[in-house]
């Protein structure tokens, strides 16, 4: 799931690649909460994301949830059409930074 990952200081880029389903939610969740210590702003890049589903909308609120409660920030990146269209229908547009 996780492709590659680049650290600049408190910035942490990660490279998601693959579908974000029900199957593969629970090991990206928890390949990412090991990374999160000390980070003060998550990059989640989505360029070779095809897919997401509701277990991986679940993982990114809880992610966000968690990177704020640390004062921190989350941003998704280079979000496919297909995947930009799901944050859309189901208003995650509005409470994730997308750019």
């Amino acid at each position: 799931m996780i492709t590659s990952k680049n650290q600049d200081g408190n910035r942490l880029t990660v490279a998601l690649d693959g579908r974000i389903d029900t199957l593969t939610a629970p090991q990206l969740e928890s390949e990412l909460k090991p990374l999160l210590n000390g980070i003060s702003e998550l990059v989640l890049d989505f360029a070779q994301v095809a897919y997401i589903s509701s277990a991986g909308l679940r993982v990114l609120l809880a992610t966000q949830k968690g990177m704020r409660a640390a004062g921190g920030s989350l941003t998704i990146v280079n979000a496919v059409p297909a995947v930009r269209e799901v944050f859309d229908i189901t208003g995650f547009s509005d409470i994730l930074t997308l750019a």
